[in-house]
Order: C-alpha cells, then structure tokens, then sequence
C-alpha cells in the first residue's frame, strides 16, 4: 500500500540522517536526529494552515456547501458544472453514514460465524505482519549487527541504509505482483523466505557468528517481509471486511497489529537476553511458519474478487447468511437497489420462484390478466 511505501521511505532517511551524526558523542546524535524529525512535519503543518483547502468532503459533511464549491472550483474547469459533483459527494457521504450506522458493534462483539470467520481473517494476518517480530528486528538492527561482529560505526550505517532500501524496492515489486500472481502464493513465499533467513540467522549466531551471514540473513528477510506480508496485512482487511463492518472491523485490525508491534518491540532485548540471540531467531522462524499455516487454513484468495464476492464466500463456508442480511438490509437503508441485489441474490431466485403460477387456474387467471 501506498502508506506503507511511505512509511518505508521514512526508515531509509532516519538510517541516512545517522551519517550526519555518526562522529558525534551519544548525546548529541539522538537529540540531532530528533531534531531532524521536526522539519517535515512543521513543513507539511504550514501547507496545511497556509496553502492546502479544505477537502470539499469534509466542508460538505459540515454543511458549508459555498466553501465547498469554491474548492470545487478550483480544481474543475472554469464552466464545469460543480454543483453536480457537490450533489455527488453529498449523496455519497449520506450513503457511507448510512452504512457505517446500519449495524452496531454487538456485530462484532458477539459475532455470527460467518462475521466471525471473517474478523479472525482479517485480525489474524493484521497480527501476523507484527508477531514475526518486523518492527523489532528493524528498531534493533544496530544491536543486532554489534552482537554478529561489526562494530564499525560507519560500516553499520551504510549496511542499515543498503538494507532500508533493498525493503524499498521490494515493497514496488510486491505492489505489482500482488495484482499478477495473488496474495495467497505472495504470503508463503514472503513467510517462507523469512522463516529460511531466520533458521540460517539462528545457526549463524550459535555456531559461526558469521558478520557476512548474519547481513545476508538480514537482507532476505527484509526482501523477504516487504514482498508480502509487508503490504499485504493492509491489503487483504480492506478486501474482505463489507462497506457495514469496514470502518469498526479495521480500527480493531489496526489497533491489534500496533498492539502486538509495541509487545514484539518492548520484550525483544529481553527476550533475545533471556534466550539467546540463536534462540530468539529460532522462536521467530517458528512463529512464520504457524503463520504460514494459519494463512493456508484461512485465508481465501482475494484477486480480482468484490466484496460481495468475499461475502458470499464467507456466507457459504460458515452455512451463514448473517452477512448477506446485513448488507442486504444496508442497501435497503441506503436506497440502492443495485447492491441489494448483489447481497440478496438467493431471496431474489426465492421470491421469484414463488411468484410463479403454481396451479391451472392460476396459469388460466394470469393468462386472462394478461
């Protein structure tokens, strides 16, 4: 995703800014490379105040529609009919309240199987981006590098920079992989990767200690992470949760996958102490391939397929229509008999079916009405 790509590009100018402050004692890097960090966001602050407009969406949600075309305006051509568009993103807005209010979250809280079939996919590989140990590893790869032998301080940065964007540019190949080969065979090539780099890492640092080894490990499973499971936890929670659950059920996806990068983060020194850097690895390879397992059991292949789709799939293999009802009532909220139909097929042929004349006198009665 495009948010991931850019989060990654942060990574790559926070190892480069260490270049400026690699002959500075302790004390002066960490508050110079802070300090560092104050000047985009003030930048992108001021554009904001000063320069950016409001988004006509939010201006219209607020009901100051004039401001709103005056964006509009700005952006249209001169003789371009921009009430229309307003009217547009009106009727949009009052759909998108409508969805987000047409179930609450005992939905969620107390599921159907078929909702909860479907939370436990898209909570499950929110989870699974972070418990095998990414966030950790990148934070502490300083350390990492000085427990496998290089202890030059330049030499560290330049490995860090190579290594931030090798990441890079594997997260451009996924974006358009994902969209050739699927996400399924993506993620056990990208947990397959990562389990081997790992198992190597573990050997290396109980037998060899290898400094080449250990860099090489490193780099597949970085290559490794950013080819699937990297962008792939964002991609596949927006593919399968329906327009009534989409904003609840993914604010609990992201707040789980934060959640588990904060305990993976905060216990990894410790946990590495406790057992063993070779150990540690060891444990994480093992967690990759539960992973692995975990997507093979229950994870659908998402390429090329609607949420409706994903509905009706979920539906099926639970002997669930909960979410078929519910999507079906939205469309009703909304007044889109179009998606009703999407969600609704199966009553649609029943309603149908029993519409049909039944008997003779009534084949005789519709002929007559005809």
């Amino acid at each position: 995703s495009d948010n991931f790509y850019v989060a990654n590009k942060g990574i790559v100018f926070g190892f480069m800014a260490g270049l400026f402050f690699y002959k500075s004692n302790d004390g002066t890097a960490w508050r110079g490379m802070f300090g560092l960090g104050i000047i985009l966001p003030s930048i992108m602050i001021l554009l904001a105040l000063f320069v950016m407009p409001e988004s006509p969406r939010w201006l219209a949600s607020k009901g100051r529609d004039d401001e709103a075309r005056g964006v509009l305006r700005q952006v249209y051509p001169p003789d371009f009919d921009v009430d229309a568009v307003l009217k547009d993103i009106k009727e949009n807005i009052r759909k998108d309240t409508a969805a987000e209010h047409a179930v609450g979250w005992d939905v969620l809280l107390f599921p159907t199987p078929a909702f909860k079939r479907m939370m436990i996919v898209g909570i499950g590989v929110a989870i699974s981006q972070q418990i095998v140990g990414i966030d950790a590893i990148q934070y502490f790869l300083t350390f990492i590098l000085d427990e496998a032998g290089v202890k030059d301080g330049v030499a560290k940065i330049l490995i860090l920079i190579s290594l931030g964007l090798l990441k890079l540019g594997f997260i451009v190949v996924a974006g358009h992989l994902f969209d050739t080969i699927g996400r399924r065979p993506l993620f056990f090539v990208s947990l397959g990767g990562m389990a081997v780099s790992l198992l190597i890492l573990s050997f290396n640092f109980y037998s060899f200690n290898s400094p080449a080894i250990a860099i090489l490990c490193l780099a597949m499973y970085l290559s490794s992470f950013s080819v699937g499971m990297g962008p792939g936890c964002w991609l596949i929670p927006a593919e399968i949760f329906p327009t009534v659950i989409r904003a609840k059920a993914m604010s609990i996806a992201t707040f789980m996958n934060r959640v588990t990068g904060t305990l993976m983060a905060s216990t990894f020194l410790s946990t590495a102490n406790a057992m063993s850097w070779a150990g540690f690895f060891l444990l994480l390879a093992i967690i990759c391939v539960i992973c692995a397992l975990f997507i093979y059991m229950y994870l659908p292949e998402t390429k090329g397929r609607s949420l409706e789709d994903m509905s009706r799939y979920f539906a099926e293999i639970t002997n669930d229509r909960s979410i078929l009802d519910a999507g079906a009532q939205n469309a009703v909220t909304q007044g889109v008999d179009g998606i009703k139909g999407d969600f609704d097929y199966e009553n649609d042929n029943i309603r149908n079916e029993r519409s049909q004349p039944q008997s003779e006198d009534e084949v005789a009665a519709v002929g007559t009405m005809a």
